[in-house]
């Protein structure tokens, strides 16, 4: 059983890997279609849009999974169908409701976004509301697909999700691209036209998804079937207490999945008023698409290894936390801390020194963009200590915490966002943000030392040479940036790909080697490390 849940987890990971790839580079081709008014409209509706998603279905793959799971080990393998029967009904039921409430809300939440057509003259409140209205579709399909997921995954059975995920982000994407470029360049519709196909194809790509686990659902549903005749029968859960089980598991992961998206939420909200109120309304829409979207895309490319590679030492910390193992329980925070920092700080200290040629790949050469993605990129850094600090009180029983220290955060960039813009416009937000994360993190982090009894000192010392490796590959990376840049300027795409790859090669095989000469690589990967230098045939 272990070895096929382990093969289930990589297959599971790696579908999520090739969806996020597929999530980031279509951004290159979407932009040169749609550009920054294109992108703007695009995020104005998308925000809104990953909220109500994830209060709908935030957590129900992994809640419906664990409940499913925890009753089969018990031979209780009606328990789960009887789950997933009534499961169908309500979430389709709150599929329509979110859908319903997204569309009718759409002018409010254009309201909000947006002062007034006058003095935003490149995106209307009207147009908005069309593009919010387009992808509010989707929220029809999602919630009761996120049950399906949930139920494979209940069994062991990883494949359908990932493969459904893939299929879903391949057809999205290819509705997204080949539908705004047709009504724009083949059909000479409007702008807004273009990004409200773009949009709803968020609903194509949940059909898409939907067929492929039907596919699935045919196939081994009468092997489920089995399953039932060896049912216990021992167990008669009502209705009420297994839905209240299902939200005790949902609910730690719905705060951490709406955290991003209500960060970026309140820019848009503000964002506009606060560059009116300064006399830049009229840069104010290329501003937040480059603020929201484009370099949002970019910095959240560190985050996403590194914290999928923490989170999977959380299921240790909570056995260590309940057996009340501490030495066990010190250990693997140490490695969850050391192992988040190791891959992410090198990762955006690299992207903000090769800012300028990042965002000429995936976008163009532009100064306002270069600027907001330097100074972006490390915040990706709390990004992903937030969403491991906050999977880490889960797994120490305290995740009533994450409430809080999600609403002070947001609290504070609330407060802080439009005197901060109006001081230092598009850098601003970002500052905002940055400060909102850091009030966050610091009560987690409180949290987990009071409660879990943690020392930091062993993992600050670690951090601290983490810290000082990064700042050698940044410098050694800066140097061969500044010469690369007096020969081949980055005001390409294929010039800027050329800095990227040399640098980053070059970077990379610097910090790999401070961390082998330190043996530091050995204390987080151990034996993974001698396999890597067997592939890159290097002297062990």
């Amino acid at each position: 059983m272990s070895s096929k849940l382990l093969r289930g987890t990589f297959i599971l990971t790696l579908g999520t890997i090739i969806s996020k790839v597929l999530g980031l580079f279509y951004v290159i081709p979407f932009y040169s279609i749609v550009k920054d008014q294109g992108t703007a409209l695009y995020q104005f509706s998308y925000v809104p849009y990953t909220i109500f998603i994830s209060i709908a279905t935030a957590g129900v793959p992994l809640a419906v999974s664990k409940f499913i799971s925890k009753y089969n080990t018990m031979g209780e393998y009606a328990v789960g169908r009887k789950l997933f029967k009534s499961g169908i009904i309500v979430m389709l039921a709150s599929g329509f409701i979110s859908f319903l409430a997204m569309y009718f809300t759409a002018p409010i939440l254009a309201e909000m976004s947006l002062s007034s057509a006058e003095e935003n003259p490149m995106v209307s409140q009207e147009d908005v509301t069309t593009v919010i209205r387009a992808v509010s579709f989707a929220l029809i399909i999602v919630p009761f697909m996120s049950l399906i997921r949930g139920f494979f995954q209940g069994h062991q059975s990883m494949g359908p999700s990932a493969v459904s995920q893939v299929v879903e982000q391949i057809v999205r994407i290819a509705f997204l691209l080949v539908g705004a470029y047709v009504v724009l360049n083949v059909m000479n519709g409007s702008l807004v036209a273009a990004v409200s196909v773009a949009t709803f194809a968020a609903f194509i790509g949940a059909i898409g998804s939907l067929v492929v686990l039907g596919w699935y659902w045919y196939k081994r549903k009468p092997y489920l079937d089995e399953l039932l005749k060896e049912d216990k029968r021992s167990l008669d859960i009502s209705l009420k207490d297994i839905y209240k089980e299902i939200l005790l598991y949902a609910a730690p992961f719905v705060f951490v999945g709406i955290a991003n998206p209500l960060f970026q939420f309140i820019d848009q909200i503000t964002f506009e008023r606060a560059m009116t109120a300064i006399g830049e309304g009229a840069q104010a829409t290329a501003a937040f698409a480059i603020l929201n979207f484009q370099t949002h895309k970019l910095v959240i490319i560190p985050v996403s290894l590194a914290t999928a590679f923490s989170l999977t030492l959380v299921p240790s910390i909570t056995k260590a936390f309940v057996e009340n193992d501490r030495k066990s329980l010190n250990h693997q925070l140490d490695q969850t801390f050391q192992v988040l920092m190791y891959l992410t700080v090198p990762a955006a200290v690299g992207l903000s020194i090769l800012a300028e040629p990042a965002f000429t790949v995936f976008y163009e050469n532009k100064e306002l963009g270069t600027e907001v993605l330097r100074l972006y990129a490390p915040v990706a850094i709390l990004f992903a200590l937030f969403s491991v600090t906050a999977a880490i009180l889960q797994g120490i029983n305290e995740q009533r915490f994450t409430v809080l220290s999600l609403l002070t955060g947001l609290l504070v960039k609330l407060v802080l966002n439009i005197p901060l813009i109006q001081m230092f416009e598009t850098q601003g937000a970002v500052i905002a943000t940055t400060l909102g994360y850091v009030a966050a993190i610091l009560i987690n982090l409180t949290v987990i030392k009071r409660y879990a009894n943690y020392p930091f000192k062993f993992a600050a010392r670690r951090i601290l040479l983490i810290l000082i490796f990064s700042a050698v590959m940044g410098v050694v990376t800066y140097g061969l940036y500044a010469g690369l840049t007096q020969i081949i300027a980055p005001t390409t795409k294929l010039s800027s790909l050329i800095i990227i790859a040399v640098c980053a090669i070059f970077g990379a095989g610097v910090y790999f080697y401070l961390g082998l000469r330190s043996r530091l690589l050995y204390f987080l990967f151990g034996s993974k490390v001698d396999r890597i230098k067997q592939k890159l045939r290097l002297p062990i």
